[in-house]
């Protein structure tokens, strides 16, 4: 869940930019600094997005900066397990797709995609499901449920976010929009055809 939050952190001012306006130099630091990384307790910082308060600076010596305690407004993405998520397909291949979250990519495995087989069609990069067609390619936006998380906050590359979407309303948008549509196919029909076709759905099983 993305989460707009306020922090407080103790802010250096290198000497070459100390001529310059304050907060903009302390933005600029701020956000070359937290931007893309990981704090476990804090989340994954996609943006600092204003400085809200700066107190009186404090020279250490041996030092030439100046630094400077800070209020600012942050943006960051914090994710748990089993939360439902939204993202786009960046990348797919013969093992699974790439979810981007925004400030990090998550893996969407091909055994977590559908209960049916997937083929890859690496031409089209494309995963598609074997009886159904329905496919996921790049650039599809996907709803997702978080089933591993494993975040590192030294290397936030290494972080290891696993999705599935083998669950009801999970999929891509155009797979959710045919659900939704024929449910409402469904919803439509009348009793004695429901159930004359849940009846011939039971012969069927019966028979198997």
């Amino acid at each position: 869940m993305y989460n707009k939050i306020q922090l407080e952190d103790k802010v250096r001012v290198p000497p070459i930019r100390l001529g310059e306006k304050l907060e903009k130099v302390l933005l600029d630091v701020l956000q070359e600094h937290l931007e893309g990384s990981i704090d476990k307790e804090i989340g994954i910082f996609i943006c600092i997005t204003r400085v809200l308060d700066v107190g009186e600076g404090e020279l250490v010596p041996g030092d030439g900066g100046v630094y400077y305690d800070v209020k600012f407004e942050a943006l960051v993405l914090r994710l748990t397990l089993q939360e439902v998520i939204e993202g786009v397909v960046v990348e797919t291949t013969s093992f699974g797709a790439f979810v981007s979250l925004g400030p990090i990519d998550a893996m969407l495995h091909v055994s977590q995609i559908s209960d049916e087989y997937i083929n890859y069609d690496e031409k089209n990069s494309r995963l598609i499901c074997q009886e159904s067609k329905r496919y996921i390619g790049v650039g599809d936006s996907v709803r997702a449920r978080v089933v591993t998380l494993s975040l590192n906050e030294r290397e936030p590359r290494d972080s290891k976010i696993g999705l599935t979407m083998r669950q009801a309303g999970l999929g891509t948008a155009l797979w959710l929009e045919e659900d939704m549509n024929q449910e409402k196919e469904r919803q439509k029909e009348p009793p004695a055809e429901k159930k004359e076709k849940k009846e011939r759905t039971g012969r069927k099983s019966k028979e198997k």
